[in-house]
C-alpha cells in the first residue's frame, strides 16, 4: 500500500499525542471514567458527562492548543 500524505491537522495532532494520551488517561484513573456494559445509553451518558465534569474541576490539567 502507498504511502500517502497527512494533511497539516494530522502533523500537528500526531505531535501532540502525548498530551492527548494524558488527558484521556487523567479521564480513566482519575475522573473514573470506566469502560464497562451499561444497561441504558442514558446510564452510558451520565457516566461519561460526569467524568467529564469532574475532570473540569481538576486543579492542575493538560491543554492542547489548537
Amino acid at each position: 500500500m502507498a504511502s500517502q500524505a497527512l494533511s497539516d491537522f494530522d502533523t500537528e495532532m500526531l505531535k501532540k499525542r502525548m498530551c492527548i494520551e494524558s488527558v484521556i488517561d487523567q479521564l480513566k484513573h482519575q475522573s473514573q471514567l470506566e469502560h464497562t456494559r451499561h444497561r441504558s445509553f442514558t446510564n452510558f451518558q451520565v457516566n461519561v458527562f460526569s467524568a467529564l465534569i469532574a475532570y473540569t474541576y481538576q486543579a492542575k490539567k493538560p491543554s492542547v492548543n489548537l
